[in-house]
């Protein structure tokens, strides 16, 4: 049993280079012009929106007081480099 996810019809205006490389990416792939700009919207949302969430949990982490000083941090980094070279 499939499912049919509604789509909805947007429409922009992009550089003509870039039209061109969506098109010789899409002939490349064997995929229509659609299927990569969904991938590519897909991948930008995903990317962005984890990025917003991690901002936004480290801001929590802030207000709550779970932080760590910045020499503490270089610290720890300066011996996990020294680790590495023994």
């Amino acid at each position: 049993m499939t499912t049919k996810i509604k789509r909805q019809q947007v429409t922009f205006k992009i550089p003509k280079e870039t039209n061109e490389r969506l098109e010789a990416l899409a002939v490349a792939t064997r995929r229509t012009k659609t299927f990569v700009l969904e991938e590519a919207v897909t991948a930008y949302l995903n990317y962005n929106e984890w990025q917003i969430q991690s901002i936004q949990r480290g801001l929590e982490d802030m207000k709550a007081g779970r932080v760590t000083d910045h020499e503490t941090v270089v610290k720890e980094w300066e011996q996990r480099i020294a680790d590495s070279l023994d």
